[in-house]
C-alpha cells in the first residue's frame, strides 16, 4: 500500500501526546489502533513518530486480512451530550455539592469529568 493511502487512513484515528509525570516525558497513543506506543522529550518528535506507528499498524492489520478498528477521528460522533444513570443518592449528594458552590448539576459534573 501506497505511504500517501496509509497516511489517509491514519488520518481517521485521534493520536494523543500527552505529558506523564510519572515517566517524565510525552507519551504517544493513538486508542483503539495502539496504546502507549512512543515517548520522548519533544512533543512534535512523538506525535511524528506516533503517526508513523499508527500507519505501520494499519499497514500490518490489513496485510492479515484483519478489520480496522472504528475510526475516532470523526468529531460528529461526539454530540457533547453524555447521558449518565447513577443511584438516586449519588445524584443528590452531587446536586448538593453543585449547589453548595453555586453551580448547575451539569457543570459541576463537567468539570469533574475534565480533571479525569
Amino acid at each position: 500500500m501506497k505511504r500517501n493511502e496509509l497516511k489517509a487512513k491514519a488520518a481517521r484515528y485521534t493520536k494523543l501526546v500527552e505529558w506523564s509525570g510519572e515517566d517524565g516525558c510525552f507519551v504517544g497513543s493513538a486508542p483503539p489502533v495502539i496504546g502507549p506506543c512512543c515517548h520522548g522529550d519533544d512533543e512534535a518528535k512523538v506525535y511524528a513518530e506516533l503517526c508513523r506507528i499508527v500507519e505501520d499498524w494499519i499497514e500490518l492489520l490489513e496485510a492479515g486480512a484483519n478489520p480496522l478498528p472504528a475510526a475516532t477521528a470523526d468529531r460528529s460522533k461526539y454530540s457533547g451530550r453524555f447521558v449518565l444513570r447513577v443511584d438516586p443518592a449519588v445524584r443528590r449528594r452531587q446536586a448538593l455539592k453543585a449547589l453548595a458552590e453555586g453551580e448547575s448539576l451539569n457543570s459541576y459534573c463537567a468539570k469533574a469529568l475534565a480533571k479525569a
